[in-house]
Parts: C-alpha cells; sequence; structure tokens
C-alpha cells in the first residue's frame, strides 16, 4: 500500500467515526473518487476495519478496529471495554443495546449493536440527542452538579415529539426518581414508536459522563411485566462496566 492509500485510508475511517455513511457520501466527504473509496472500503473491510450494516447497506469501523483499541491500557477506550456489556445486554433482552457520552447538553452516541430481529432499529451511532429526552441523557444529567443541572434545566428545552417531558419541574423531580431507582425509561419521547431505558456508567470519583442503553419498537419493548427487570439489567452492565474501568 502506497503513502497516498495509506493516507486516504485514515481519511475514511476519521469520517466513519462520526457514524455509519453509504459509499457515495462518504466520498463526498473525503473529497475522493466513488471507484476510490468502493476499493479502499474492500481492502479494508478484509481486515476488519470496516464493516457493512447489512448487504449493500452504510459502512462503519469495524471490529478489528475495537480489538486494536482494546489492547490499549484498560480504561482508556470506552467503545473496547462496553462492547462486551452491550452484546450481553442484547442478547439478554433480545434488542439493541448502545453507549453514549454527554456532549454539552446532549449525548453522543458512540457504539450501538446490530438487531437479530427482522424488524430493524436506526443505528445512532454518530448522532446526538437532548439530555432530557432519552434515558442515556437523563441518567447522566441526574448525576450531574446542583448547578449543571439547573442551568440545564433553566435553558430551552426541546420537544421532540408530543410525549417529551419539557416542564422544568417534571423533569427535576424526575431527575430525582432516577437516582433513587438507579435507571430511566423513556417512551416515544425522543422518537416516535421507540422506548429505550438506561443506566449511568459511574467513574471512580462518582462522577457519570456515559450511559448504557437499550432501546427497540415501541409496539414490543418493552413487556410491562418486565419493565424493572430490563431496568436493573441494563443497572447489572453499566455497573460491571463501572467496576471494569475503575481496575
Amino acid at each position: 500500500m502506497t503513502v497516498q492509500s495509506i493516507k486516504r485510508s485514515f481519511a475514511l475511517l476519521r469520517a466513519l467515526a462520526l457514524g455509519p455513511v453509504g459509499v457515495t457520501e462518504l466520498a463526498e466527504r473525503v473529497d475522493l473518487p466513488k471507484s476510490t473509496v468502493a476499493r479502499l472500503l474492500a481492502s479494508l473491510e478484509e481486515e476488519q476495519a470496516v464493516e457493512q450494516t447489512e448487504a449493500g447497506g452504510e459502512y462503519r469501523l469495524g471490529s478489528g478496529l475495537i480489538d486494536l483499541a482494546g489492547s490499549a491500557p484498560r480504561g482508556r477506550n470506552l467503545v473496547a471495554a462496553a462492547r462486551p456489556h452491550l452484546l450481553e445486554l442484547a442478547e439478554s433482552l433480545d434488542e439493541v443495546a448502545g453507549l453514549s457520552i454527554i456532549d454539552g447538553r446532549q449525548v453522543y452516541y458512540l457504539d450501538q449493536t446490530e438487531s437479530s430481529s427482522n424488524i430493524q432499529v436506526r443505528d445512532w451511532t454518530g448522532e446526538h440527542a437532548p439530555l432530557h429526552a432519552v434515558p442515556s441523557g437523563l441518567v447522566i444529567l441526574a448525576h450531574q452538579p446542583e448547578r449543571f443541572i439547573a442551568d440545564y434545566l433553566a435553558g430551552p428545552l426541546e420537544q421532540c415529539t408530543s410525549w417529551t417531558m419539557t416542564d422544568a419541574g417534571e423533569l427535576r423531580d424526575r431527575l430525582e426518581q432516577i437516582r433513587s431507582i438507579g435507571y430511566a425509561w423513556v417512551y416515544e419521547e425522543f422518537a416516535e414508536d421507540l422506548n429505550s431505558v438506561a443506566a449511568p456508567v459511574f467513574e471512580d470519583d462518582g462522577r457519570v459522563e456515559a450511559a448504557l442503553h437499550v432501546h427497540g419498537p415501541a409496539y414490543r419493548f418493552p413487556n410491562p411485566d418486565d419493565t424493572h427487570d430490563h431496568g436493573m439489567a441494563v443497572i447489572e452492565a453499566a455497573r460491571r462496566l463501572s467496576q471494569q474501568l475503575s481496575d
């Protein structure tokens, strides 16, 4: 591989770090011919540096890069550390699991597992969402310093769907409840027909800047009888990840 090819390959990987994308859009992002991008992707796919979300679909960073990242000092790479816990959650709850971190007044989705169901859930990797509209954002917000919470609730609270809670007083009560029970459910508040549950990932000093979540189509997730059990499952996965990161 020439130096030019290496540079171009890294340009593709940096672009894919922002989230899954198709060949055409990827070529536009890196300002390269589509044929060149397709050729480089084929080579990167052979090395498992990239993978397709589905046959003929968008490309994203592959498991090969996660394996390499996992060789870094423990706790230095959150995605590599969280991936096994996400896969276990996805298998046990039979829905997709994801990892997110705080980014200002939003959460940023770092990773998401695939779904084995015929009814697919959108991959949110590389996208943002308001803290108050998604469970991962709520569990992170609930554990922020009081000044941060007050400033956030005093700011604009986006109404994502007709079910989004935007009343500051109600949100403050909700955050208190989340701190008490340890997890949060959101029912179609960020996207219609999508329900989600999340739990916080704690740092050594008690800070929370990341969360694990599981989401699925509202018509099947959750079974009303399983809401608490699902919440506890996510809490346990987040607890194990927190412990791993602190070791």
